[in-house]
């Protein structure tokens, strides 16, 4: 029998998937950046001088594989060009407040009118209705309501924000892309486009899941470091090391619990293990022993065991860790260390296929490539690209999901 030849990188699964993304910050180009990893042929619509990152666009990974399009929506013929977009695309991506969409004229309700399998992907942080849906906001505040940020920390001190990881791009981002693509899904199946409304405190909320179910149960305490998976029992948390580094324990299972004692030279405290009331002695023992050498000398001890322990690394030593450079969970492209494309595709492998999109740079081949009137392009942002101070009005859209 043959071997089976590796699949070559390529445009991904979703190739001959069309789909507009209305420019914003935050999860929403985090969706369409997944999609387009994806191999969708993203459009990225922005607006002249509108928002972004506060560095180089150059820089701004969220905008990879795609293209992008300058049109100002409150110009006369700005909602048409949308429009045109919409009406050849699979999907349409928007992270305004609710109603701005309709306001500038490229709302669903004109959008099925020329694309009835259009699916209208919505991405905020409050969602569409509810008396915060008008609200200004930010990632802290949507975790923070749905008790997800009450979770975090040591219970003497105030709950630790971590990053915009969890609210943004889990609870938003992720639910956003999984909505539009099980519409995409029932539209190919029945010609039919729908709305998405992906809220970050819903999606946030459904990510607690089965904490839920265990404090139904009994089985989990509502209130910070008092259980097994936040801290509250000494075998799963981080220590810190001689050096000031960190050094991550999962160890849950007595069988890996048992390992990682014995490597710890600890043995003597397996049985406060299944003794809450030793608790505190045993994390005192494992954070002496930690104290006593670098995180490279315990992650030497622990190399090759299943313990469950690893280091905790900054964004700059992880691309470097051996696991993850074998597997190569970060690639480099243009110079830009950065995640490569994630998950993995056995028969359509993707790849990161282009840099960060210029704003305004594939007007001419967008309209080329998915056959619109071609529209004179607005002025290029000054400064060869690079975002400028955001003129004064409303909240960008990122502050107002």
């Amino acid at each position: 029998m043959t071997t089976p030849k590796t699949p070559t990188p390529g445009p991904g699964p979703l190739s001959g998937v069309r789909v507009v993304e209305l420019a914003g910050i935050g999860p929403g180009p985090f969706a369409a950046m997944l999609l387009a990893d994806l191999g969708a042929d993203v459009v990225r619509v922005d607006r002249p001088g509108g928002p972004g990152l506060a560095v180089d666009p150059a820089h701004d990974v969220t905008n990879r594989n795609k293209r992008s399009v300058l049109v100002d929506l409150k110009t006369p013929d700005g909602p048409a060009r949308v429009l045109d977009l919409a009406e050849r695309a699979d999907i349409l991506i928007e992270g305004y407040r609710p109603g701005v969409a309709e306001r500038l004229g490229v709302g669903p309700a004109p959008c099925h009118a020329r694309n009835p399998r259009l699916v209208y992907g919505r991405m905020t942080g409050w969602g569409q209705d509810g008396p915060l849906a008008h609200r200004a906001g930010h990632d802290i505040a949507y975790i923070a309501v749905t008790g997800a940020l009450g979770m975090t920390g040591r219970p003497e001190e105030p709950p630790t924000a971590p990053a915009n990881l969890l609210g943004d791009y889990a609870g938003g981002s992720l639910y956003l892309v999984v909505g539009v693509l099980a519409a995409l899904h029932h539209a190919r199946a029945t010609g039919a486009g729908q709305v998405i409304d992906a809220a970050i405190v819903d999606g946030t909320a459904h990510l607690s899941a089965m904490i839920h179910g265990m404090l139904a149960a009994g089985a989990w305490q509502d209130r910070r470091a008092a259980n097994l998976l936040d801290g509250g029992c000494p075998y799963y948390g981080t220590y810190a090391t001689a050096d000031g580094g960190y050094m991550a324990v999962g160890a849950l299972e007595g069988r890996f619990c048992a390992e990682f004692l014995r490597l710890l030279g600890l043995e003597h405290l397996a049985s406060a293990r299944e003794d809450p009331a030793r608790w505190d002695e045993l994390r005192a023992g494992i954070a002496a022993a930690f104290r006593s050498r670098t995180r490279a000398e315990w992650t030497a001890v622990f190399d090759g065991s299943d313990a469950c322990v690893a280091p905790v690394l900054s964004l700059r030593e992880a691309p470097h860790h051996p696991h993850l450079a074998a597997r190569g969970t970060f690639t480099d492209h243009d110079g830009i260390t950065q995640p490569a494309p994630a998950p993995r595709f056995s028969a359509t492998p993707t790849a990161v296929r282009t840099g960060p999109a210029r704003p305004g740079a594939d007007t001419e081949a967008v309209a080329r490539d998915w056959g619109i009137p071609a529209a004179p392009a607005p002025a290029p942002v000054a400064d060869g690209g690079r975002p400028r101070p955001a003129p004064p009005g409303p909240p960008s859209r990122k502050a107002h999901q």
